[in-house]
């Protein structure tokens, strides 16, 4: 494997732009060795500092795994789940997004997510979603308790649809959303009447899923996000929102 030199200036991030294109393309693979770090140093045309911070950025980006000392070099490593939430979870916390462009994607993918839902899920999935309803509907004077099996019933449907890419996108989106809402059903001072309403939501959804009507399972899903949180944007990005209803 052979990389061009790079210039002096901010070199460690070129090199991290190489590295990540060659495993992109296949040209490195999961399970594969960089070379050593003189050897990398030689090919990039730069200092042993520089090489360990690109390093350093990829191995924090879980692209490689690099041991100080290991005379095999640097080790790619396979895409995950887990690297890709990592990587989703600093772009949706950038301050460059704000709340209504995050919940514009989450109601077109948490959409997407129930009727894909309704359309493939198993007797199996039907019996969590059940379970996490009943816990919901058991709590109502537990906050701590509903919220968990609020999140269940979200996880389970976002499973339902077998498709990771929307698992990984939804959980990160939901978090960073609520982070940014923190507070709304915890500190009301009508939490029970929004409990209440949450519960007679999900049971809507869980018989939609039931019934497999995947278009009224993504119109639900998307109405209640919009009810929940447009309060919070502006007028004219909830112009915007009113959009996705339909």
């Amino acid at each position: 494997m052979e990389f061009e030199p790079v210039s002096p200036v901010r070199a460690y991030e070129r090199i991290v732009e190489q590295i990540e294109q060659a495993v992109l393309t296949g040209r490195l693979r999961p399970g594969e060795r960089l070379p050593g770090e003189r050897e990398l140093m030689t090919q990039f045309g730069v200092s042993r500092s520089t090489i360990r911070e690109a390093l350093r950025v990829l191995q924090a980006g879980e692209v490689i795994r690099s041991r100080p000392g290991d005379p095999r070099g640097p080790e790619v490593l396979p895409a995950s789940p887990a690297s890709l939430q990592k990587s989703l979870d600093r772009l949706a916390r950038a301050e460059t997004l704000g709340l209504a462009e995050l919940l514009q994607f989450r109601m077109i993918l948490e959409g997407s997510a129930y009727r894909l839902a309704a359309e493939l899920r198993t007797e199996e999935d039907l019996s969590e979603l059940r379970a996490a309803l009943a816990a919901m509907t058991e709590s109502l004077d537990d906050y701590a308790t509903f919220s968990r099996a609020d999140v269940a019933f979200h996880d389970v449907v976002a499973r339902a649809g077998r498709n990771t890419l929307i698992v990984v996108c939804g959980k990160v989106v939901r978090g960073v959303v609520l982070d940014l809402i923190a507070g709304k059903l915890a500190n009301s001072t009508d939490r029970q009447a929004l409990m209440a309403a949450s519960v007679a939501h999900h049971k809507e959804v869980l018989r939609a899923v039931e019934d497999g009507d995947g278009p009224l399972a993504a119109r639900l899903a998307r109405r209640a996000l919009f009810d929940y949180y447009a309060e919070y944007v502006g007028a004219d990005e909830r112009v915007v929102l009113e959009h996705l209803l339909d």
